[in-house]
C-alpha cells in the first residue's frame, strides 16, 4: 500500500495547484472580492435586522451594546466602556445621556477618584435584561445559521480583528 501515501500525496500537491491557480485568476479589484466590503454590508445588513428587534426594548444598535457591557459586569468607568465598545468619547456620551433620560443607567463619580465617571444599571436596566434574552436566538434563527457556525465565525472575526490591530500597532502608517 506505499502507493496509497504516494498517490494522497499527488493529490495533495494537484489540489494545491488547483487552488493556487484559481487565486491567480480572481480580479482582486472587485468590489464582491473584498473582504472589508463583505464585513461592511454585512454589517449593515445586522444592524437592519437589530432595529426591529430592540424597538420593543425601546434601545438603538449601539445602546444595546452598552446595555450588553453593563449585563456583563455593572459599573465600568466611561473610558473602559469605550474601550470595551471601539467607541470614542464624543459618540459614547450622548449615547450615555440618551440611556439615563430612559432611566437604564446612572452615572456615578467613583467615591475614592472623583475623576472617574462609572456607569451602573438602573432596576429598569437590569430588567431590561430578561425582554432581551431572546433577541441573540431571533438572530441566529434570521441568520440561517446553526449556532456552531456562529461561534466559529464569531471567534474567527474575533481573531481577524486582533491580527489587524496588531499589525496596526507594529505600523503606524497602516493606522
Amino acid at each position: 500500500m506505499p502507493n496509497d501515501n504516494a498517490s494522497s500525496r499527488s493529490r495533495d500537491a494537484t489540489s494545491a495547484v488547483d487552488a493556487t491557480s484559481a487565486a491567480a485568476t480572481i480580479d482582486w479589484l472587485q468590489l464582491d472580492v473584498q473582504l472589508c466590503f463583505a464585513l461592511y454590508s454585512t454589517s449593515l445588513a445586522m444592524t437592519r435586522l437589530y432595529k426591529p428587534l430592540l424597538a420593543p426594548l425601546g434601545l438603538t444598535y449601539p445602546q444595546y451594546l452598552v446595555m450588553l457591557v453593563l449585563w456583563e459586569s455593572d459599573g465600568p468607568g466611561v473610558s473602559e466602556l469605550g474601550q470595551r465598545l471601539s467607541l470614542d468619547s464624543g459618540t459614547l456620551t450622548p449615547l450615555l445621556k440618551r440611556l439615563e433620560a430612559q432611566d437604564l443607567i446612572e452615572r456615578r463619580r467613583n467615591a475614592s477618584d472623583e475623576r472617574r465617571v462609572e456607569i451602573h444599571l438602573t432596576a429598569a436596566g437590569r430588567a431590561l435584561r430578561e425582554q432581551a434574552v431572546s433577541i441573540p436566538q431571533e438572530l441566529a434563527c434570521a441568520s440561517a445559521c446553526q449556532p456552531q457556525e456562529l461561534q466559529t465565525l464569531t471567534r474567527r472575526l474575533h481573531e481577524l480583528r486582533s491580527n489587524v490591530l496588531n499589525h496596526i500597532a507594529r505600523d503606524p502608517a497602516a493606522e
